[in-house]
C-alpha cells in the first residue's frame, strides 16, 4: 500500500471517529441542570444586618446570586451603583399599577426609575390592582389594557419589558387573567410572570397546563419553597430548602419548556436571618441541579 493511500484511510478513519463521537454528543441529553438566571427578590435579602444596599449586595455577591430587584421606585439609582461595583444585575423594579381612572394610575416616580434603568435589560413588574372590578374579572380588561400601554410606551424607551405580575386578591390575581390581558395588549415587549406561591394560593391546580398557556408570554418566574396545600404564606413561602411541594420538578418543567429566563427566588415574610436563609435556598437549588442532570422527574 503507498503511503499516501495509508495517510488517506488513517484520516478518513479519524473523521468518521471524530464524526460518531459529535453524533453522540448531540444526541445525548442535555447534560445540565436549569441556566436560567437567579436572583434573590429583595422580600428576602433584609434585615437588621442587611439594611444598607452595599450590605445585600456583598451578601447577595458571596452566594452565588446573579442580582436583585427593588420593590418600589424610590432608591433605584443607589441600588444600581451598588450591584454595578460588584458585577451583579438588576432585574426589575415591581411597582404597582392601578386601573380605575380616578386614581394616580402608576407611581409618581416611575419615569424617573424608567430613565435611570435605561439598557439594563431588567423588567416593570406590574401587579394590577382595581377597586371598581372584582379579582380576575374581565370587566376591567379595556382599563388595564389601555394602562399597561401606556407603562409599556415608557419603558420602551429605556429598552425595557412589561411582565405582569398575577398577585392574590388582585384584580389581576390569576396566571390566566395576566395572559389573557396579555395577549389583549398585543406587543412583544409585554409578557407575564409565573409566581409559584400566589399560583399555589389561589389556584395550585394544573401546574403543567398553567405553565404551556403562559409559555409564549413568559419573561418571569418566581419560586420558593412551600408545602402543597398550604393556605397561608407561612406555608406558602419557606426557604427552598422546606416545604412538601416539589419545587425542583418544576423547574424540570420549565426546562422542558426551553424557559431561558429569569427565576427570582421570593423571601415574603420568612424572617430570620436573611443570610442564613438565602444560603439555605442556594444550597437546594444547587442540590436541584444535580438531580436535574441526573434527569429527576418533572412534576405534573
Amino acid at each position: 500500500m503507498k503511503s499516501g493511500d495509508r495517510l488517506s484511510r488513517v484520516i478518513a478513519a479519524i473523521l468518521v471517529n471524530l464524526g460518531l463521537a459529535m453524533g453522540s454528543a448531540a444526541e445525548e441529553p442535555n447534560a445540565t441542570g436549569v441556566t436560567n438566571p437567579f436572583f434573590a427578590m429583595c422580600t428576602g435579602t433584609r434585615d437588621a444586618s442587611h439594611a444598607s444596599f452595599a450590605a445585600q449586595a456583598d451578601m447577595l455577591k458571596e452566594l452565588g446570586y446573579q442580582g436583585t430587584d427593588q420593590m418600589g421606585t424610590a432608591g433605584i439609582p443607589e441600588l444600581l451603583a451598588e450591584l454595578d461595583e460588584r458585577g451583579l444585575r438588576f432585574f426589575a423594579v415591581y411597582t404597582e399599577v392601578k386601573i380605575d381612572p380616578d386614581a394616580p394610575q402608576w407611581e409618581a416616580g416611575l419615569e424617573i426609575a424608567i430613565k435611570a434603568l435605561k439598557e439594563r435589560d431588567a423588567v416593570l413588574w406590574l401587579p394590577v390592582t382595581s377597586k371598581r372590578f372584582a379579582p380576575s374579572s374581565p370587566e376591567g380588561d379595556e382599563d388595564a389594557v389601555a394602562v399597561i400601554r401606556r407603562v409599556a410606551d415608557m419603558g420602551a424607551k429605556s429598552g425595557l419589558r412589561v411582565a405582569l405580575y398575577p398577585h392574590t386578591g388582585h384584580w389581576l390575581e390569576r396566571v390566566e387573567d395576566a395572559v389573557r390581558v396579555a395577549q389583549k395588549v398585543n406587543r412583544p415587549d409585554v409578557g407575564v410572570t409565573f409566581n409559584l406561591c400566589h399560583w399555589l394560593k389561589v389556584d395550585g391546580k394544573d401546574l403543567r397546563a398553567r405553565l404551556e398557556l403562559a409559555k409564549p408570554h413568559l419573561f418571569m418566574v418566581t419560586v420558593n419553597g412551600a408545602d402543597a396545600g398550604g393556605t397561608d404564606w407561612s406555608t406558602l413561602i419557606q426557604t427552598l430548602d422546606q416545604g412538601t411541594f416539589d419545587v425542583c420538578g418544576l423547574l424540570g418543567l420549565l426546562k422542558e419548556m426551553n424557559y431561558t429566563g429569569p427565576i427570582g427566588l421570593q423571601g415574603y415574610g420568612i424572617g430570620g436571618d436573611v443570610s442564613a436563609n438565602l444560603r439555605r435556598s442556594m444550597d437546594a437549588w444547587q442540590a436541584c441541579q444535580k438531580r436535574l442532570v441526573k434527569g429527576g422527574s418533572s412534576n405534573e
